[in-house]
C-alpha cells in the first residue's frame, strides 16, 4: 500500500482552489490558490518523521533478531508454525524497509515529496505486495492453527517443512502479481483530480485484500478455535492454551485493532472528505498509518511474552553473537568448550 498523507514544507505551488462540498473544483471556484492556504497543514508537525524514525531504528533491529530465532527454532523443530512466523517477520522487515524508510522519510522528509510520478508509482507495487505478503502469511498461519487443533489427524499426515515452504512462496508469489495493479493507486495529497472509478476499484481491493477477507478468515477460525477448546473442557480438566494458539490469537488480534483506523480513514476519505485536502483527514491519515505501522514491531515482544522457548532462543542469539567479542581478549583455550558445544533447547522448553 501507499501510505499516503506524510506532507513536509517545501516551495509554495499553485493548486486548485477547493470547493466546500463535493470532491470536485466547481466552475465558479476553480482558479489558483496558493498552497498553504488551499491545501490541508500537516498539523503533526515533525511528529511522523520522529515517530518512524524511532520504529525503524527500534523495530528493525528487534525483527532482524526474532528473525535469526525463529530460523534457528525452525531449523531445530521443523515445526510449519515457526516457518510461518519466520515468513512473516521476514515480510515485516521488507515493510519496514519500503513503506517506512523509502515511503515515508526518503521520499516524505529527505526529498519533501519530489520524486517522479512513475518512480512512486513502481514504489507503489513493492509497497503493496509487501503489505500483502505479510497478511497472508498469517492467514497461513491460523489455516495450520486450525488444522492442528481441529482436524489432528490429518494435520500430522499432511504438515511438513516442504510444504509449508511451497505455500509461503504461493503467497509471495501472489502477493507481488497482486500488487501490479496499485501502481495505479492515487495518491490524494497529491494529485488533484477526484476518485476515478478505477481509484474507487483499487481502494476497495486494498481493504478486502488487507483488512476485510482475513480478518474474516482470522475471525472464523480463532471462533472455531475457542470453541474447541471450550468443548474439551467439558469433558474434563481445563485444556491448556498452547503457546502457537496463544501466539495466533495475539497476532491476529494485534493486526485486527491497529489496522481499522486505517481502513475506516480511507473509506471515509473516499465517499465522505473532499479529495482537496481536509486537515482533519489529514491528520486522522497519519495517525491511523501511525498505528499501523506499529504492527510491524510489536510481534517481537507477544513472542517474548508467551513462548519461554523463545526468549530463551534470543538470549542464545545474543550471547552468540557477543561471544566473538569477547574470545579476543581471553587466552586461548577457555572457550572452546562452550563454542564446540552444539546448542539446544532449554531443558523443559517447549513452545
Amino acid at each position: 500500500m501507499t501510505l499516503e498523507g506524510q506532507e513536509t514544507a517545501g516551495p509554495l505551488r499553485a493548486t486548485l482552489l477547493p470547493t466546500a462540498n463535493g470532491s470536485r473544483p466547481s466552475q465558479e471556484l476553480e482558479g489558483h490558490w496558493p498552497e498553504i492556504p488551499g491545501r490541508s497543514p500537516c498539523v503533526a508537525g515533525v511528529i511522523p518523521v520522529i515517530y518512524y524514525s524511532i520504529l525503524l531504528g527500534l523495530g528493525l533491529p528487534v525483527n532482524l533478531l526474532t528473525t535469526v530465532a525463529l530460523a534457528r527454532l525452525a531449523a531445530r523443530t521443523r515445526k510449519p508454525s515457526y516457518y510461518y512466523l519466520l515468513a512473516l517477520t521476514a515480510s515485516d522487515i521488507v515493510t519496514q524497509v519500503v513503506i517506512v524508510f523509502v515511503g515515508f522519510l526518503l521520499q516524505g522528509a529527505v526529498l519533501a515529496r519530489e520524486v517522479p510520478r512513475a518512480v512512486v508509482r513502481s514504489a507503489n507495487i513493492l509497497e503493496f505486495a509487501a503489505n500483502h505478503a505479510s497478511v497472508w502469511i498469517a492467514v497461513l498461519l491460523t489455516v495450520d492453527r486450525y488444522s492442528a487443533l481441529c482436524h489432528p489427524l490429518h494435520h500430522r499426515a499432511a504438515s511438513s517443512p516442504g510444504r509449508s515452504r511451497r505455500a509461503i512462496a504461493t503467497v509471495l508469489g501472489a502477493a507481488l502479481l497482486t500488487g501490479i495493479p496499485f501502481y495505479w493507486w492515487l495518491d490524494v495529497w497529491r494529485d488533484a483530480d477526484a476518485p476515478s472509478l478505477l481509484d474507487e476499484v483499487l481502494k476497495w481491493a486494498h481493504c478486502l485484500t488487507v483488512y476485510f477477507i482475513p480478518c474474516g478468515v482470522f475471525l472464523a477460525a480463532n471462533s472455531a478455535i475457542i470453541w474447541r477448546l471450550r468443548r474439551r473442557s467439558h469433558g474434563g480438566p481445563r485444556p491448556r492454551v498452547g503457546k502457537s494458539t496463544a501466539i495466533l490469537l495475539g497476532v491476529t488480534t494485534l493486526f485486527a485493532l491497529l489496522w481499522a483506523p486505517r481502513i475506516f480513514v480511507m473509506l471515509y476519505h473516499l465517499y465522505v472528505a473532499p479529495v482537496h485536502r481536509d486537515w482533519r483527514v489529514h491528520l486522522a491519515l497519519d495517525v491511523a498509518n501511525m498505528a499501523a505501522m506499529l504492527n510491524t514491531a510489536v510481534n517481537f515482544g507477544l513472542y517474548c511474552l508467551v513462548s519461554k522457548t523463545f526468549r530463551a532462543t534470543v538470549r542464545e542469539v545474543i550471547h552468540d553473537a557477543h561471544l566473538p567479542c569477547t574470545l579476543g581478549s581471553r587466552p586461548e583455550g577457555t572457550a572452546a568448550d562452550s563454542v564446540l558445544k552444539p546448542p539446544g533447547l532449554p531443558k523443559g522448553a517447549e513452545m
